[in-house]
């Protein structure tokens, strides 16, 4: 087998320095990319939104924040990607959280855990869905390009204090408005039997 013939193993530094390169005019234009697939790679964002280099801890704020500007969703998927290379990575649920959000003027801005902010509206909406066996719920707020962020559990306590009740496609839903955008978070009914 001579050198040309032997696939190269992805690797994490490969991807740093080709995001670095990248993504220095400006965010990584991702979703204009589409090389060929390398192989998977031993990450994975866990559901705290901790992101794991095998199996251990990345601890370097700056790097999390460069792999996540390189992140990609495709069919339900997930992908680190530069102009060159694709490489597989496992996100546990979804891979951003929202640690944090304020309001102004009405609208409802989310900060994420890799610094991106978003105001919550036809772009960046806001879902819950509920636990079958129990109905427990997990908010979502749409971060780009289909990526979401998990909306942290004081956030959305946070959030459910700013709740109103209001039509929605027929039925009365309690829910969070921000801007001229309503998110339904569950049917009044429902809220009445708890």
């Amino acid at each position: 087998m001579t050198g040309q013939d032997r696939v190269r193993k992805p690797s994490a530094d490969g991807l740093a320095t080709a995001a670095r390169a990248a993504g220095k005019k400006g965010p990584p234009p991702v979703h204009l990319w589409d090389p060929p697939f390398c192989g998977d790679l031993d990450m994975r964002i866990a559901r705290d939104g901790t992101w794991f280099y095998e199996g251990t801890p990345i601890g370097r704020q700056p790097l999390v924040r460069l792999f996540a500007s390189i992140l990609k969703k495709e069919n339900r998927k997930y992908f680190l990607v530069t102009p060159v290379e694709k490489v597989g990575i496992t996100v546990e649920d979804a891979p951003f959280v929202a640690v944090d959000f304020e309001v102004e003027d009405g609208a409802l801005e989310f900060v994420t855990n890799v610094g991106d902010r978003v105001v919550a509206g036809p772009d960046h909406a806001i879902r819950v869905e509920r636990d079958g066996a129990d109905g427990e719920p997990a908010p979502y707020i749409h971060i780009r390009r289909g990526l979401e962020a998990l909306i942290d559990r004081k956030s959305f306590y946070r959030l459910v204090d700013l709740g109103e009740h209001r039509e929605h496609d027929g039925a009365r839903w309690f829910g969070v408005t921000s801007g001229d955008s309503f998110f339904p978070i569950i049917p009044s009914k429902d809220l009445e039997k708890t």
